[in-house]
């Protein structure tokens, strides 16, 4: 295989390559140093075109990653990755650095089983500073970057490349007001295209129109500071007095100067599709001291016809026709779209139900609700935390909320849901999707650890459905409930089993016994009960027939269940989808061990403690043995020889 340097072509065989050609010479940024500025425009187009066909075949984050191709390129044009440390605020948008910096090579594996990642990941490559997935998050760790830079005696510059949809997410702003007060070198890149997933609402969505409204004021300062600098002799007094009516002008073109206020100098707005543009003002900046706040302008999907007019779609997709830009769907109900139709029922019986995400409305199925009930839809966008205290604020004057958040997101409010709503006892609904092992997104979205932090809450009460009847009967029954109701539902299709709008509600704590059979139990949650189901059929072969439970709740558990099979059976096995240490099976542990029950022998499946990567969830469930039939023979072996098995 040829090394990088034997790949590398001289400036007089680059220079006459366009398109795919021009890209394959890219191997490391040094490669996009040594372009000509003229060709940095036919670099942009190829690599949209390089993404636009990877992504139509793997899926991944389409729309934000056209919309960051050219200020990839001019960031990589102008600092050097290996030293300068760039952190990508989520990382849905950088993909054009990962093409960048080696890896384009790999990117038929995007998103796949041991393949490279969707996000930026220090394991992956020296270029990736901090592994993100979540938003809000770049300023804080860049600025701790910076400071400890500035400790070591050290002088790369760090960077924190944000989109304005995570400004809207109070942890940015507490880096931003941190930053400001600090004399240290540090560059914060707004990327601006005025969402997140779905389009920016709230104050920051007002204030950064308004700054780009007033450009006006950038073109009046140039031609300001030229007609002053003609004038003969102008002398320090007109100089300062020309700075403060500068400074006067700017306060009533631009409203607010918040970012100024807050300590940083303010450039920009800036498009981010004008490389020369790009390149010039990073040029400047790096060569100047303190906090530094560069705002660009950026068109999320460009260059994609359907991701242009439908960028909240083409967000984050599966496989696509790049043709027709027609996306490859399946038959059936997803549970998210079982929620959807579900929570719309729910409103149209009772006038308190609200409806609250945090800038996921489609990604919750909550669409369709926003549409028909406006008036009791909140969108507080990036900003899990605000959510819950909202839903707290309206249950205790009388609404039923229900506050739909991906499982992974729900941990970024975990003192809200204790302190505002557990402690309150109030009756809040948390509708958690993705829960469990989510897929391609890996690592940073794996649900993997609700149950974990939630069945410690005083007054929670937490369920998972094994199929899409079930996840309604459990919205009704958190309606019903006069306290906090979590239910969480994986990102799958569901079982195909006949459902309505509306179900009668379940007794809260109770299982449900869908096999009777001898010596064994196999008590399942959510949908790893299907999985029971197919392990039971396999273990008939072997002479073994295991009973077969839907516990339905981890908190309360059901406990008389429990008692009752333990009458009966001396061997328990649990199955779910979530990490063993703080789990479904310590659960049902913890309460053998309190009633007493020590004669049953307990093995407890799930994923281990450690990082759960990306892959597809068949995949995943196969690396750590938890496919049925790699269970069986498990299981098999537990009954004869083993009382505890983990």
């Amino acid at each position: 295989m040829q090394t990088i340097a034997e790949r590398t072509k001289s400036p007089e065989e680059i220079a006459p390559l366009k398109g795919q050609d021009l890209l394959a010479t890219i191997h490391s940024p040094t490669d996009v140093k040594a372009l000509s500025v003229e060709q940095l425009p036919d670099l942009a187009e190829a690599i949209r075109e390089f993404l636009i066909d990877s992504v139509s075949k793997t899926g991944g984050h389409l729309a934000p990653n056209l919309g960051t191709v050219e200020l990839t390129i001019a960031l990589h044009r102008v600092f050097n990755s290996l030293e300068d440390k760039i952190v990508w605020d989520v990382g849905a948008q950088a993909y054009p650095h990962k093409i960048l910096t080696g890896r384009r090579e790999q990117f038929h594996t995007l998103r796949k089983f041991h393949g490279i990642s969707g996000f930026p990941r220090r394991s992956e490559s020296p270029h990736d500073h901090f592994g993100t997935g979540h938003s809000s998050t770049s300023i804080s760790v860049a600025l701790g970057m910076a400071l400890a830079r500035d400790l070591k005696g050290e002088t790369c510059n760090v960077m924190a490349a944000i989109g304005d949809g995570g400004l809207t997410g109070g942890v940015a702003l507490e880096g931003l007001n941190h930053a400001g007060r600090l004399d240290t070198n540090f560059l914060v890149i707004l990327n601006d295209n005025a969402m997140a997933i779905s389009p920016n609402l709230g104050g920051w969505a007002s204030y950064l129109n308004r700054i780009i409204t007033g450009q006006v004021y950038n073109r009046f300062s140039e031609e300001l500071e030229k007609i002053l600098l003609r004038i003969p002799a102008i002398g320090e007094w007109v100089q300062k007095g020309a700075l403060k009516l500068a400074e006067v002008c700017k306060g009533l073109m631009i409203p607010g100067l918040l970012f100024e206020e807050l300590g940083f100098r303010y450039f920009g707005p800036i498009d981010g599709h004008d490389l020369k543009a790009l390149v010039d003002t990073f040029e400047n900046v790096r060569q100047l001291k303190g906090p530094i706040l560069v705002h660009v302008l950026t068109e999320k999907g460009r260059g994609y016809k359907p991701a242009e007019s439908d960028p909240t779609t083409y967000h984050g997709l599966s496989a696509f026709d790049r043709v027709t830009g027609q996306i490859v769907k399946r038959p059936g109900w997803t549970y998210t779209s079982v929620f959807g139709k579900t929570v719309c029922r729910m409103a149209e019986k009772n006038p308190d139900v609200t409806a609250i995400t945090a800038a996921m409305a489609p990604g919750t199925g909550l669409v369709e609700f926003s549409e028909r009930f406006p008036e009791r839809f909140f969108d507080v966008a990036i900003a899990e935390q605000h959510a819950v205290d909202l839903a707290a604020g309206l249950a205790v004057n009388g609404k039923r909320p229900v506050v739909a958040i991906y499982s992974t997101f729900l941990q970024r409010a975990f003192d809200q849901v204790y302190h505002d709503v557990c402690i309150e006892n109030l009756p809040v609904i948390f509708a958690m999707d993705r829960a469990g092992v989510i897929g391609a997104d890996g690592a940073t979205h794996q649900g993997l650890y609700d149950i974990a932090f939630l069945r410690s809450m005083p007054n929670m009460v937490l369920c998972a459905p094994s199929n899409e009847r079930e996840l309604v009967q459990m919205l009704w029954t958190g309606l019903a409930h006069n306290g906090p109701f979590a239910v969480r539902y994986p990102r799958i299709f569901g079982t195909g089993v006949a459902w309505e709008p509306e179900e009668p509600p379940l007794p809260i704590g109770k299982g449900d016994v869908l096999h009777e059979g001898t010596r064994l139990a196999i008590l399942a949650l959510g949908t790893m009960v299907e999985f029971a189901r197919e392990t039971a059929a396999l273990l008939a072969s072997s002479g073994l027939d295991p009973t077969v439970v839907n516990m339905r709740f981890v908190k309360p558990l059901d406990r008389d269940l429990l008692r009752q099979l333990a009458q009966t059976h001396t061997h328990f096995v649990t199955y779910e989808d979530h990490v063993l240490d703080g789990g479904f099976g310590g659960a049902v542990c913890e309460a053998l061990e309190d009633e007493g029950l020590h004669d049953i022998s307990v093995m407890r499946l799930g994923l281990p403690d450690r990082v759960i990567e990306h892959g597809s969830r068949e995949e995943i469930f196969g690396e750590y043995g938890l496919l049925p039939s790699q269970v069986a023979p498990r299981v098999s072996r537990f009954v004869l020889n083993a009382r505890f098995a983990y």
